[in-house]
């Protein structure tokens, strides 16, 4: 063989093995319906992604708990058996209490405060704390405002959740916010949480419109109560093991879809919010308005006692943010 002829196979085979080597195929795992704007984003995402990369990022997306419930997914991160999730925020409180900052009950006056907060100083500070676990949030995403669902009757009043057996997510700051309330919360995971309701061992549970329409929860409830107690955001999150794989001109791109389907995640909870009651509704479920003041008054006591939990440069940029400064 001439030696210009096997320089140019050296030299070919050295390349492919260097594109095989720098091929990344990402697991991308969340809890929600394949519906859900979760999915519906990350699956664009991932598309987006690919292409940036010419197939050297290729994120492949889970929905349904199919590698795990949220507690599991991101245990996996940390350690780096599970690349990456689309995560509800306040899964991180495990792992530093400092996330429960994310589930303080009526906040935001509204998403836009909300999004100023994360995309802000406030997203910034817990990106940090999520570093020290080995994950990098890529992107703040939307849980959307959680409401009350329940098959007793309509929540006009704390005293309407008096007694009220209700699913709540497995973390002390929502459940300390609905003891607060007067109801008897107590955790499961989500999985569980259809059967759970169709077989009446709880009366009541709380999520956002899009996951109570998505998870057919209209099969299971009678009633929908616009209590809006919290706005959840969610995280695009990669765990820093693969992360720290991928080259600095990949990780540009990977950031930048993460940024562009945040946008596009948001609106569609946003149109989501504006059509879901109406399709609640249509399905047989009782949607009522809430006034909110005397739950925020009634919460006030949450707020002081984990004040020191999330320290004060936390707490001041809640504060700072909620007023809209």
């Amino acid at each position: 063989m001439k030696p210009t002829l096997l320089s140019s196979i050296i030299v070919a085979l050295a390349s492919l093995q260097v594109s095989t080597t720098q091929a990344q195929d990402i697991k991308l795992g969340h809890v929600l319906a394949p519906t859900h704007s979760w999915n519906i984003a990350a699956e664009g995402f991932a598309k987006d992604v690919a292409e940036a990369t010419d197939g050297r990022v290729n994120f492949q997306v889970f929905p349904s708990g199919q590698l795990g419930n949220e507690k599991t997914v991101v245990e996996g991160m940390q350690i780096g058996s599970v690349p990456a999730g689309v995560i509800g925020c306040g899964s991180f409180q495990p792992l530093d209490a400092r996330f429960g900052i994310v589930e303080l009950p009526y906040s935001w006056p509204n998403r836009e405060h909300a999004y100023a907060a994360y995309d802000g100083k406030l997203g910034s500070a817990l990106e940090e704390i999520a570093d020290e676990h080995n994950m990098k949030i890529l992107s703040w995403w939307e849980n959307g405002f959680r409401h009350v669902t329940n098959n007793r009757g309509p929540i006009t009043s704390p005293e309407d959740l008096s007694g009220l057996k209700i699913r709540v997510t497995p973390d002390k700051m929502r459940l300390d916010t609905f003891t607060a309330l007067g109801a008897s919360p107590a955790p499961l995971s989500f999985g569980e949480l259809y059967s759970a309701l169709q077989q009446g061992v709880f009366d009541a549970q709380e999520n956002p419109l899009s996951i109570i329409h998505s998870s057919s929860f209209n099969e299971v409830q009678d009633y929908v109560s616009l209590t809006g107690h919290v706005w959840a955001p969610a995280c695009l999150t990669v765990s820093t093991f693969t992360w720290n794989q991928l080259s600095e001109g990949d990780q540009a791109a990977v950031q930048k879809s993460a940024d562009e389907w945040r946008d596009k995640q948001r609106e569609m909870t946003q149109q989501d919010d504006a059509e879901l009651i109406a399709k609640l509704e249509d399905a047989g479920m009782n949607v009522n308005e809430v006034d909110t003041a005397p739950f925020t008054a009634q919460v006030q006591d949450v707020w002081a006692e984990y004040s020191d939990v999330f320290e004060p440069e936390l707490m001041s940029l809640v504060e700072y943010y909620r007023k809209g400064e």
